[in-house]
């Protein structure tokens, strides 16, 4: 423990079934804290009143059903239209990034990670030290969510066509860990795990 001297704030992104929800929860096996972005702004569309009334007022009241986020209808909308998107994105993406902010000023360890989908798009690595991403094959991906999600293929490709191509965020990230079914995955975040402590002590 830092005792709050120094801490690197990682961000942790990947596309759509990369495999980056299991990266962070071999990380927080580790003890290290994550911030999940994703589960943060769905508790907020559900729970918080001023968000939950801007979505009605845009998308209708069938984004709710029974009190809970209607996420399947609501992701038929706007992956089908970019301009919906984006206006969800704006509502949703500030009062993620503030709660991040919230959360980093809580924690007390060698570091922390932000897990965020949309890391890049929605400009959530700003003040971040590092960035993780999480590499995996297209077709890996699209078989992955498609099972999980019980989506058609042109559904996850039409989720796939919405966020910044993996070539493109690979590139933008400081390390890279790929899930493609045959490298070690925990061997990776052991040895970035290590990397990462090692910086912060450089660093502090």
């Amino acid at each position: 423990m830092n005792f709050g001297f120094f801490m690197l704030k990682i961000g942790l992104t990947g596309g759509i079934g990369s495999g980056k929800t299991t990266v962070a929860h071999i990380f927080k096996v580790l003890g290290i804290p994550v911030f999940d972005a994703d589960t943060v702004a769905k508790d907020l569309m559900e729970n918080n009143t001023e968000l939950r009334d801007k979505l009605i007022a845009q998308f209708g009241t069938n984004v709710f059903e029974s009190g809970k986020l209607n996420r399947k209808w609501l992701a038929s909308i706007v992956f089908q239209d970019p301009h919906q998107l984006d206006l969800l994105n704006a509502q949703v993406h500030p009062m993620t990034l503030q709660a991040a902010e919230n959360w980093f000023v809580q924690q007390d360890a060698d570091y922390v990670i932000k897990e965020a989908a949309l890391l890049f798009e929605a400009g959530a690595g700003a003040g971040l030290d590092f960035i993780i991403g999480v590499f995996a094959p297209p077709h890996i991906r699209i078989q992955r969510v498609m099972q999980r999600d019980g989506l058609s293929r042109e559904e996850v490709l039409a989720r796939i066509d919405r966020q910044v191509s993996d070539t493109i965020k690979m590139k933008l990230c400081d390390f890279v860990i790929v899930n493609d079914d045959q490298q070690l995955l925990t061997e990776q975040v052991l040895e970035l795990h290590q990397k990462l402590i090692q910086l912060n002590i450089h660093n502090g």
